[in-house]
């Protein structure tokens, strides 16, 4: 890959074909360009419009005609958008409320005229195999069942890593279960009884996580967060477990009136009318799999799309350590020296009590290929700007935990006094446990002493091991590099070996 400077202090990829995704949905109609074909992409553009297309289609058998002329002026403008972004490979779906309805074929092809490219009228069977290929993308090698609720219908699927075992499409989307039901709630809890109950393979979920995808369910987790006061607002990875979950919906639709909802604010308009019927489906289906917990996803049929297109090779790559990598590439001095700083904490957490588990040795080399992304920044405010840039960032193949961890790493790689702490670190260790908190700092120390001795460039601290010597954490310099000791060294290194609990010794020309 090549970069160019992005105009903000950072680069962007160059080289990269840009790809459109139109998704023309039962309730909305998005428009997402990503940068490329590549494991961590990110967006270059994302354009969403609440059409409500299935609204009427259950007594109709017809689209909502205000929301398809909607949603037909939404494809001339992103035809546009797709030029000026010279998207050359733009490719268009659309799902339940289109594919079931009487006049979809006449809508669609007014759509490819102003759109001007052909768009594929997803099966059942395809719109679940592209939702699960989307939970590929967001997770790593993901084992549950996964949901994706849309207005018109949900799928279903049973997904094994990178193998689908079961998937199957219900007509209980939103919109759907409201026109159905003339609005009566205790006839759409019937109703979704009735159909879950046709698939007896969604027992197979119990005691694993369930993947909810959907801009309701989404906004059932805005809802949950804002009650319970969580510390970050994003919605990927987010997770909850599953009895709470199932409370927590029961709640929300039994509620008499939607404005009385706690939070209600935080959901867009046009979602709220279906909101208490997504909480239903949500938790019968809880009820029906006895599920661990709920995870909440953003990666849904888009990305699925993308994640069909990426080659064999791409598809093979951590999510995760994909987007650390190219985030430091576009924003650290050295993807070089980040790499070293992996192999070079590897020392401190082998053959003693800091032993790591496999995935927290992954997120370690995660923090380590990201600890370098705030150097541009002021010293005095670079621990709270890396930490609220990872916080809140476009991670994938991470939960919310790892998500926290890996944001205080990078903070105590540049905080060491807690005195200036700001408030979402302080709340991000609140709501960490002290075992995962030592494991941050270590790191955070670690790094530090790194690049006090490497000043950032890469080809020292290779030269340069760690090691324990007993109770002592040895840091051990080759005569080529003994002047680079000095008593800031010696203090890095002191801090870390206090963190570990040993005596901190540097032995020069050995």
């Amino acid at each position: 890959m090549r970069f160019e400077d992005d105009g903000s202090g950072g680069r962007r990829v160059i080289g990269l074909e840009p790809l459109g995704v139109v998704d023309i949905g039962s309730n909305s109609v998005r428009f997402v360009v990503y940068e490329g074909a590549i494991r961590a992409a990110t967006p270059l553009f994302n354009e969403k419009i609440l059409c409500g297309l299935g609204r009427t289609l259950a007594t109709t058998g017809r689209l909502e005609q205000v929301g398809a002329g909607r949603a037909l002026n939404a494809m001339a403008r992103f035809h546009a958008i797709a030029r000026v972004l010279d998207v050359k490979n733009l490719r268009a779906v659309a799902t339940a409320a289109v594919r079931d309805a009487e006049d979809g074929p006449g809508f669609i092809a007014k759509c490819e005229a102003a759109l001007g490219v052909s768009i594929e009228i997803l099966t059942g069977e395809r719109e679940a195999a592209l939702a699960a290929q989307g939970i590929r993308m967001g997770f790593m090698e993901p084992d549950g069942i996964a949901g994706d609720l849309g207005g018109g219908s949900l799928e279903i699927i049973d997904i094994t890593k990178d193998h689908v075992n079961e998937a199957a499409t219900l007509p209980l989307g939103g919109l759907r279960l409201i026109d159905t039901t003339g609005g009566r709630m205790e006839r759409a809890l019937s109703l979704s009884d009735e159909q879950i109950a046709k698939l007896p393979w969604v027992a197979k979920g119990r005691g694993r996580p369930f993947y909810a995808v959907g801009g309701s369910w989404r906004s059932l987790a805005k809802l949950h967060m804002h009650i319970t006061k969580y510390p970050l607002r994003i919605m990927q990875g987010y997770s909850v477990p599953s009895a709470e979950m199932q409370v927590f919906c029961e709640n929300i639709r039994k509620v008499k009136r939607i404005g009385d909802i706690p939070g209600i604010t935080e959901v867009a308009k046009a979602r709220r009318e279906a909101l208490p019927y997504g909480a239903l489906v949500m938790e019968r289906l809880i009820r029906a799999m006895n599920p661990s917990v709920v995870v909440f996803s953003v990666f849904g049929i888009r990305e699925g799309l993308l994640f069909s297109l990426l080659p064999d090779y791409e598809r093979r790559k951590d999510p995760l350590l994909s987007f650390c990598e190219d985030f430091a590439v576009l924003r650290a001095r050295s993807l070089e020296h980040a790499h070293e700083l992996t192999r070079w904490t590897d020392a401190l957490f082998k053959g003693n009590a800091l032993a790591e588990t496999a995935e927290e040795s992954r997120l370690r080399h995660a923090a380590c290929l990201i600890s370098d992304i705030g150097w541009r920044a002021h010293p005095d405010y670079r621990g709270e700007q890396s930490l609220n840039l990872i916080a809140h960032s476009g991670l994938a193949g991470i939960d919310h935990s790892g998500r926290m961890f890996l944001a205080l790493s990078i903070y105590f790689r540049h905080a060491e006094e807690d005195e200036a702490a700001g408030e979402l670190s302080l709340r991000l260790r609140a709501t960490l446990d002290k075992h995962t908190q030592r494991r941050a700092r270590i790191i955070g120390a670690a790094v530090r002493t790194a690049h006090m001795l490497s000043i950032g460039r890469a080809g020292i601290i290779d030269e340069c091991p760690l090691s324990y010597d007993g109770s002592t954490l040895v840091l051990t310099l080759p005569k080529v590099y003994s002047d680079l000791n000095g008593e800031r060294v010696l203090r890095r290194l002191e801090g870390l070996a206090e963190l570990v609990g040993k005596r901190a010794e540097i032995r020069v020309g050995v």
